[in-house]
């Protein structure tokens, strides 16, 4: 795959795997009750040693055990009882720069949760720096681990942060693309693309009317892979490489994070690179919109009535409302060939951060075992989602005295919800969707979640879909 958009794939390489060596330091990870046993059959010089330094047990906390001559003998480390790699990715940050292994065998879980933890917490957006720091810490694969399925995810994790952590100078529709081809290179996908003035002639007028303001030319990346036979899976990315806002201008605080916009688009990229790494039987498709929302001449307007592909018009109560738009055209695409799911993501409203806040993305969904299968396997991650009502009452809020919807609410509340309605509409009623709302960025550094582009319900629709269509 391209190293001008997957840096992160090779340096992966650098802080997790191979077999531990003579010179490797053992890790000791025992769970909390069982720490004054694990204590009790070390030798004195570790007793005393815990003893001196006043080691409480807590879950997440560290003790390096020393030898005498004031090298490093081991770690231990209290693990989280449940499987959390968010637990995890405390470790690294207490250790000095070393080979680390866990001594002996955890189960698959843990062994799994591990090392995505470790390296989740060592990941680092390093691109434009000129002489970026070596990671120093490298843990050994842990006994039990599978390695194939957590190399995928966190390949797939970290394409999501490198794509939304690049600049919008070097990640624009163009580029976007670039990335999506990549990945269908790697996988041997199959791609299309509609670029310009052709997304008019092959009716995808919204996708147009939003990116045409742009120097560079808006377009549809459309990637398929698999055997045709299977369960035909449909993944939609929300991919606007910077927002302005339009004509309806953000302000300049607003604009600072604008770069992450095309979020949900590099979230099914991370998500198809996984479901095609692991050989899912699926036939999967993949579309993403790719515009950048400027302000020119040839800016579409508020009051401006849109055509879709569906043919239903749109009024633009505002222009910065543009990522529903761009995403109806392409669910009216996905829909058209009937898939057994559709899923997009999208950073699509403030509303929904307000509601749930930043960490927590918000699922619609149209089907209530779907939604309770993606509820679970998000559980079962550590990757979890909050459903949200498509709450049909507030379906009046979208009425156009024009045309037959505006792109906006004419409430102030509710904004998640409405933009939800609004996108239903271009869903047949008979296909299975789900509509993940998502921030798509850590506003903060806590451990394994650094500040900048994150992955989220990216682990907990890979489980969804390996739970139904694995081999």
């Amino acid at each position: 795959m391209s190293e001008a958009f997957l840096g992160s794939f090779a340096s992966l390489d650098a802080i997790l795997g191979g077999k531990s060596t003579k010179t490797s330091v053992p890790i000791y990870a025992v769970a909390k009750a069982d720490v004054k046993k694990w204590l009790a059959g070390q030798a004195a010089s570790v007793k005393g040693w815990a003893k001196s330094t006043d080691f409480t047990p807590r879950k997440g906390k560290t003790l390096l055990l020393p030898k005498r001559d004031g090298t490093l003998h081991g770690v231990l480390f209290v693990r989280p009882d449940a499987p959390d790699p968010f637990e995890w990715s405390r470790l690294p940050a207490e250790l000095p720069k070393g080979r680390y292994y866990v001594h002996g065998e955890l189960d698959a879980a843990q062994a799994d949760a591990a090392a995505l933890g470790w390296a989740l917490a060592l990941y680092r957006f390093d691109r434009y720096k000129e002489k970026p720091p070596a990671p120093g810490k490298k843990l050994a694969w842990p006994t039990g681990a599978d390695e194939g399925r957590v190399r995928r995810l966190l390949e797939a994790t970290f394409l999501v942060r490198d794509l939304i952590n690049l600049p919008a100078n070097d990640m624009g529709p163009a580029e976007l693309e670039a990335a999506a081809l990549a990945l269908a290179g790697r996988h041997g996908a199959k791609a299309r693309v509609v670029r310009g003035d052709d997304l008019l002639a092959e009716r995808y007028p919204s996708i147009h009317a939003v990116g045409r303001a742009s120097s560079r030319a808006p377009r549809l990346v459309d990637l398929t892979w698999g055997d045709p036979s299977h369960p035909k899976v449909t993944l939609v990315g929300k991919g606007v490489c910077f927002d302005t806002g339009g004509l309806d201008l953000k302000p300049a605080s607003n604009m600072l994070l604008m770069k992450k916009d095309m979020g949900g688009a590099a979230h099914v990229l991370g998500l198809a690179h996984a479901v095609m790494d692991a050989g899912l039987k699926v036939r999967l498709r993949v579309l993403v919109p790719a515009v950048e929302n400027s302000v020119s001449g040839d800016a579409f307007r508020p009051n401006d009535v849109l055509q879709t592909r569906k043919g239903i018009t749109v009024e633009v109560g505002n222009t910065d409302a543009e990522g529903r738009l761009i995403l109806s055209d392409a669910l009216t695409d996905a829909c058209e060939e009937i898939p057994a799911l559709l899923v997009d993501f999208a950073t699509l409203t403030g509303a929904a951060r307000v509601a749930l806040g930043a960490e927590l993305p918000a699922l619609f969904c149209n089907d209530d075992a779907l939604a309770a299968d993606i509820l679970d396997a998000g559980t079962a991650a550590r990757d979890p989602l909050w459903r949200l009502p498509l709450h049909d009452d507030y379906d009046r809020f979208l009425d156009s005295k024009v045309a037959d919807v505006s792109n906006t609410g004419s409430s102030s509340f509710g904004g998640a919800i409405t933009a939800a309605l609004f996108l239903r509409r271009f869903v047949s009623g008979g296909t299975p969707w789900a509509h993940v709302d998502l921030m798509a960025w850590n506003s903060d550094s806590r451990a394994g979640r650094p500040r900048g582009g994150e992955a989220m319900a990216l682990r907990a629709f890979y489980t969804l879909l390996e739970r139904r269509y694995g081999a």
